[in-house]
């Protein structure tokens, strides 16, 4: 049996310039969030640390300014127009590195505020769905805090955690929180399509969450013994999973299993993780490491951009100047594929943006940060097609990528591409 207390209780060890780390996506324990904010009268510059987090972030609010500050590794739509407002910042960092911020002491945590399920008869709590960088986060956290809820799956890997490193608990009994299902529109449906076409039997898949690794996995019914070593899954895995197209047969690191830092989706997908051994929930520095990723054969990474310019360059985490999501884990899954043997790292986006602007630009925005570099980038996939830029010059680069824009943008690119590379001189055809 353990002790616990009520959130306001528990909260009441966060003190002024404290810095707070919030336990990421699915797992974010809302108690304890609300708890703390319900504090703002008395808490003066708290630091509040954390990657994507799902439900409110009441704390963002502007009104709070002077008591919480949000230093976000992740920018999720909760927290988005507090960083655009500059009531918050974002620390740009690949998400393999996260922990080394917590391990080396270069970013101290004073309070760590996790959600985890009740202790097993030899009082070890599990991090459930979102083990990550939370994990490196409690181990190195001053104080931690655990809402501690029978409704958190209890899953296999590094997120077990013995009741005693925690130092308040807090009961709460409710469901976590779920992601619907999205289905793929035409668009991303084609697209799915052509990702499927590169994925070739005994591949090793990491993708995202959102409609187009959703149309990608619904057209790999025919595959056969695909694995999956990824930083997060969804419910476009689990008919795959379920009708034995994933065999996990062919991977050289954890045969046989799902392997993911974080999971995100409905409450399906958290009734399969619940004591599935099939499920090994791991500390994102290993399942994220380059080292790692490449022992695997034929890892195929699906990965999204917002806008990529002629040359390859891949924008994922800005529009302009405007901080839209983050860095994350795609350079280390675009590395670790390319060195895979049989490695397939994919860009996959639609031709346009919701306005009907292209996505595949002559130059990226002024101030567009490049996520993966144009020496880095392999496939880029549109519903037009796929453009292979491995090993290709600009010129061919150019080419290949006019061909997969959207047909009312093509005349557009080839004049703006004749402009800043001669293509029309090129001697490459």
């Amino acid at each position: 049996m353990y002790q616990s207390v009520t959130a306001e209780k528990a909260v009441e060890i966060i003190k002024n310039n404290d810095r707070v780390y919030i336990h990421s996506a699915a797992a974010a324990p809302q108690e304890l969030i609300n708890a703390m904010t319900a504090r703002s009268n008395e808490l003066r510059n708290v630091e509040v640390m954390h990657l994507h987090i799902d439900g409110e972030a009441p704390y963002a609010d502007s009104k709070y300014r002077d008591s919480f500050h949000i230093n976000s590794l992740f920018i999720g739509s909760n927290v988005r127009k507090a960083v655009q407002e500059g009531n918050a910042s974002y620390i740009p960092i690949f998400l393999s590195e996260v922990p080394l911020l917590f391990k080396r002491d270069i970013v101290s945590i004073d309070v760590a505020m996790v959600q985890v399920s009740p202790p097993d008869n030899h009082g070890f709590c599990s991090l459930g769905v979102s083990v990550d960088a939370s994990k490196a986060a409690i181990d190195c956290a001053k104080h931690v805090i655990a809402q501690v809820n029978p409704q958190m799956p209890r899953t296999h890997g590094d997120g077990l955690v013995h009741i005693s490193a925690f130092d308040s608990l807090v009961e709460v009994d409710h469901p976590i929180h779920v992601h619907n299902v999205v289905e793929p529109n035409e668009v991303e449906m084609r697209i799915g399509k052509h990702i499927a076409g590169l994925v070739e039997d005994g591949a090793t898949l990491q993708m995202g969450i959102g409609a187009i690794p959703n149309a990608a996995l619904k057209q790999m019914g025919n595959h056969k013994d695909l694995g999956v070593h990824t930083e997060m899954f969804s419910d476009g895995l689990l008919d795959l999973v379920e009708s034995g197209v994933v065999t996990g047969k062919c991977k050289h690191s954890h045969p046989g299993k799902v392997v993911s830092g974080f999971a995100m989706g409905s409450q399906r997908l958290y009734d399969f993780m619940d004591d599935n051994p099939l499920v090994n929930m791991a500390a994102i520095e290993w399942v994220n490491s380059v080292k790692t990723i490449q022992k695997n054969p034929r890892v195929t990474a699906i990965n999204s951009a917002i806008e990529v310019d002629l040359t390859g360059q891949v924008c994922a985490d800005s529009i302009g100047m405007r901080f839209y999501s983050g860095v994350g884990g795609q350079m280390d899954f675009m590395r670790g594929a390319s060195l895979s043997e049989g490695g397939k790292p994919i860009i996959a986006l639609p031709s346009t943006t919701s306005k009907g602007l292209s996505r595949i630009v002559p130059t990226l925005k002024p101030g567009a940060g490049v996520v993966t570099t144009r020496a880095h980038i392999h496939y880029v996939v549109t519903e037009y097609g796929v453009a292979s830029l491995y090993g290709k010059n600009i010129h061919q680069r150019v080419k290949a990528l006019i061909d997969i824009a959207h047909p009312d943008h093509q005349d557009e690119l080839e004049q703006k591409a004749n402009e800043y590379f001669n293509l029309s001189n090129s001697v490459f055809k």
